[in-house]
């Protein structure tokens, strides 16, 4: 492994805090990552890592190390992007995760115009509901729905998603139909979990200009998007996502929206990536692209981030 790999690694773990995720980020046995950073070490004279049984934390050294590393190679990179036409035809492995959704109805439809504008790109697109550790998992980039949590990530706006509420015929028949925000307390909602956060319970609402959350009942929790809908499908209570996910079971009259006529609030989404003072080729053309998707479908996005 030549100096540069070795800071790549380094600057991996660090970041991670793990030698198993910075080797599977690089595609490189753990062995050969514990090895590289032994002789960088060696060579330096000096220690960079503290490793226990449950973390790896940079010495103090290990910390000058990692910031310089960060700036030299980010150099290397902006170099190499003036020194090559990479601009125009960028090359490597970029790792993009996805909501399933978003991946099934409008990403991997419209792929094949992006293979064949960048040939020389490898996607790995991940899929699921739970919020990744880009840096840790060595993720590119992501898209997440709501507002930036993470200021550790720059976020890039690139759709603002009407949503509406609905519910199964059989669960409407059942239960009766909300005529007004206050009556949705009287309903079952099926329930949404993410992560080590308590359930969300509520169904959102523009009630005098202002949005509210109204508490749902119910019996069912679920944590991901496939199963929140084919459990109203059932008729196991009110879920509320974006309408563009939901069009096909609306049209169909699988799922019928109720209060129609109230206004529910935006749900605006990004693409986020970790910060970088250079951002790589592989990376910025696949945002460019991707924001022009997102507007094709759905429209310039309020207040979009540069």
């Amino acid at each position: 492994m030549d100096r540069f790999d070795s800071m790549t690694l380094f600057v991996r773990i660090v970041e991670s805090g793990s030698f198993t995720r910075a080797a599977n980020a690089l595609d490189i046995p753990r062995a050969t990552a514990t090895l590289a950073i032994q002789q960088l070490e060696t060579r330096l004279g000096v220690r960079l890592l503290e490793r226990t049984t449950r973390q790896v934390r940079p010495t103090p050294e290990g910390e000058a190390f990692h910031e310089r590393c960060v700036h030299l190679l980010a150099e290397l990179e902006d170099a190499e992007s003036i020194l090559q036409p990479v601009a125009d035809n960028p090359r490597g492995v970029l790792r993009v995760e996805l909501h399933g959704t978003h991946a099934s109805r409008i990403v991997l439809p419209r792929l094949d115009a992006f293979h064949a504008r960048y040939p020389a790109l490898e996607l790995i697109i991940t899929t699921g509901d739970r919020r990744v550790d880009l840096v840790g998992e060595g993720i590119d980039c992501a898209l997440r729905s709501g507002e930036p949590e993470d200021s550790s990530l720059v976020a890039r706006r690139l759709a603002t998603l009407e949503q509406v509420i609905c519910a199964s015929p059989a669960y409407l028949e059942r239960m009766g139909i909300p005529c007004t925000p206050d009556s949705l307390r009287d309903h079952h909602g099926v329930h949404f979990v993410s992560g080590f956060k308590a359930p969300d319970r509520t169904l959102d609402l523009i009630v005098d200009g202002e949005t509210q959350a109204f508490t749902t009942g119910g019996w069912l929790t679920v944590n991901d998007a496939e199963s929140y809908v084919a459990a109203a499908r059932a008729g196991f209570g009110l879920i509320q996502l974006p309408r563009f996910s939901l069009a096909p079971h609306l049209a169909s009259g699988e799922l019928v929206e109720i209060l129609p006529g109230w206004a529910k609030p935006t749900l605006p989404l990004y693409a986020v990536y970790p910060q970088r003072r250079q951002l790589s080729p592989r990376v910025r053309v696949f945002l460019d692209w991707i924001a022009g998707i997102y507007w094709e479908a759905f429209g310039t996005p309020e207040n979009p981030s540069p």
